[in-house]
């Protein structure tokens, strides 16, 4: 786990970017943001898309913003939802995760007021993962 205010950075972001989501279709806003392999911290939102299948989730988004900064490692993952439920990320977003993220990355969910309703491993939520080191 990064050091606290690394992840309260990643929480606060989290936050904010769930409140730029664009979902007029389900009005379910979600923002995510990750913290990279420099410390820095990249967040996204939730964009639905009348073509249900062509939104994007918020941890894609993130992930986009961390690559477009020139970072290649996640070391912890930040999910802030719309409410006290927990929510985690959706199976894609699981994969794209472990894409840039190993078994061990922490996976921190908030709910609305931000309060930590639980942390998982990314191999916990997406156990016997097919990553980068099954091509060679």
């Amino acid at each position: 786990m990064p050091p606290s205010a690394d992840l309260s950075a990643a929480i606060a972001a989290a936050i904010d970017a769930r409140g730029s989501a664009y979902a007029p279709y389900s009005g379910f806003q979600v923002g995510a943001s990750v913290i990279d392999e420099h410390g820095r911290v990249h967040s996204g939102c939730n964009v639905e898309n009348a073509a249900y299948p062509e939104g994007t989730c918020a941890e894609a988004g993130a992930i986009a913003a961390m690559i477009r900064a020139g970072g290649r490692r996640i070391v912890a993952a930040v999910v802030a939802g719309p409410d006290a439920t927990p929510c985690t990320p959706c199976g894609g977003c699981r994969q794209k995760l472990r894409e840039f993220g190993q078994a061990d990355l922490p996976v921190v969910i908030v709910g609305i007021a931000g309060d930590r309703l639980l942390t998982r491993s990314l191999a916990e939520l997406l156990p016997d993962s097919f990553g980068p080191g099954h091509l060679g």
